[in-house]
């Protein structure tokens, strides 16, 4: 399939997911994450920058993606509207990172405190203390899956979510326990 007809296709699934199929949608979604994937990882390797952070920046420009489908016009190609969000994501990213250093980790765990050390404990229950205080759906899926380690898969199927939803309440619950934290240390 030559680019121009993976456009055509990418097209023809927005055109029918705006008019409410919502599997021609998904199939553009799923089609849209490895290709952005592919690009976001080139983009960073360019600038010198990890990938560490680039299945959240692809996650970003998907959820950008959707919640700004109705600006895409039928008469322009997608391919650089897409492109173009990805762009911003990933330009908003890198400055988030700023000039942060990377710091290689290879046998810092000789020196990180162990599981029996009673200040790893205390953190450990200050964060649950914490968490308890969401509650609700949000409070479960932090729980689940900061806390506890569940995939976003799992925790999604457990309370009958789709992954999505649970990627947006996992981002918003760590960001009201920031401000959680900020306000009680």
């Amino acid at each position: 399939m030559t680019a121009d007809d993976r456009e055509r296709q990418w097209a023809d699934w927005m055109v029918a997911g705006l008019g409410g199929d919502e599997a021609a949608y998904r199939r553009l979604l799923t089609a849209l994450a490895p290709a952005l994937r592919g690009k976001v990882r080139r983009a960073l390797a360019r600038w010198g920058v990890p990938d560490a952070d680039a299945e959240d920046i692809v996650q970003d420009a998907l959820l950008a993606i959707h919640l700004k489908r109705h600006t895409w016009r039928r008469e322009d190609a997608i391919g650089p509207w897409i492109e173009a969000i990805a762009r911003y994501k990933l330009v908003d990213a890198l400055r988030r990172r700023g000039r942060r250093g990377e710091v290689p980790i290879d046998g810092l765990g000789d020196f990180l405190p162990g599981d029996d050390d009673p200040a790893e404990n205390l953190g450990r229950r200050d964060a649950e203390r914490l968490v308890d205080r969401l509650g609700g759906t949000q409070g479960r899926i932090v729980r689940a899956v900061a806390v506890e380690g569940t995939s976003i898969r799992d925790t999604a199927q457990s309370l009958g979510m789709n992954e999505g939803a649970v990627r947006v309440a996992l981002h918003r619950g760590l960001k009201t326990l920031s401000k959680l934290y900020r306000v009680e240390p």
